[in-house]
């Protein structure tokens, strides 16, 4: 018997067809974060890779906002006058959603509808893909608050995204930057006319990785990840290896028989369609 899917309280969370979206649900306060939803999003990115049913993830947010970070109310008061050891175990808490992210071998689109500001920014770096609405914002904020702008992982992930200009200028001045400048960046993939395009984009990109094949992806995830310490030999050796283990996967097989006879492959796991695209 399949086990359960996560069905976490703190944000809406549904898998069609391979796909799992996780929407953040706190419209009225632009999805800002509190220590229960940190908790359970980290939670959920750890037992996603448990579940064959779930082969790719869309993050977005209800409302106007993707996520704008910790909210003033329910976390940065209380953390006013905290000694260290709780304020590290604090900081802690929230770098485990990061590397739950990047750990998980299912590929994440996020579909940044609105403002990313914070650790809502952060959270979009650490997705695999970035798709904004026109009227989407960004701004890594930290040195507005008086912080550093290294928090919950960014200075690692946002030279490899944008360049170390373009991450210092980001991380030393915390100002927001349009989708246009993102995409000028590089921070985001594509920039769309409004949110309902951005979570539809999403959403087909995902459903393309769904439909793909899952392990191929896996791996290719976890090069991606482990190959940024290497020195170039190790790299390449690393996926030879890697490569060789896709080699033995039906997967590879599968193309190769598709190919022949010129249909599209059925890769182990994929929903099932038919001839009109309909999922039986």
């Amino acid at each position: 018997m399949s086990k359960p899917l996560p069905s976490p309280q703190t944000f809406r969370f549904a898998v069609v067809d391979g796909v799992a979206t996780i929407t953040l649900d706190r419209p009225d306060r632009l999805n800002s974060l509190t220590f229960e939803i940190y908790e359970e999003l980290a939670e959920t990115f750890e037992q996603l890779d448990r579940y064959d049913a779930v082969r790719a993830i869309v993050i977005t947010g209800a409302g106007r906002g993707f996520c704008s970070g910790g909210d003033q109310d329910d976390i940065i008061k209380h953390l006013l006058g905290r000694d260290t050891p709780a304020l590290l175990a604090f900081t802690r808490a929230t770098g485990r959603l990061i590397a739950a992210m990047r750990r998980c071998r299912r590929p994440i689109v996020a579909a940044i509808n609105g403002v990313a500001v914070g650790a809502g920014a952060v959270i979009a770096c650490a997705s695999d893909l970035r798709i904004a609405a026109t009227g989407a914002r960004f701004g890594f904020v930290f040195p507005k608050v008086g912080l550093c702008g290294a928090d919950m992982g960014i200075t690692y992930l946002l030279p490899r995204i944008v360049g170390l200009s373009h991450a210092s200028e980001l991380l030393f001045f915390g100002d927001l930057i349009d989708s246009a400048t993102a995409l000028r960046m590089g921070l985001v993939n594509r920039v769309v006319e409004s949110p309902d395009e951005a979570v539809a984009m999403a959403q087909a990109w995902a459903q393309k990785l769904a439909d793909g094949p899952a392990f191929a992806h896996a791996m290719t995830k976890q090069m991606i990840e482990s190959e940024h310490t290497m020195a170039l030999g190790d790299a390449i050796e690393a996926e030879a290896q890697a490569q060789a283990l896709c080699m033995q996967h039906p997967d590879f097989a599968e193309a190769h028989a598709a190919f022949k006879v010129r249909r599209p492959p059925a890769f182990a796991g994929a929903p099932v369609r038919n001839v009109d695209g309909v999922t039986q």
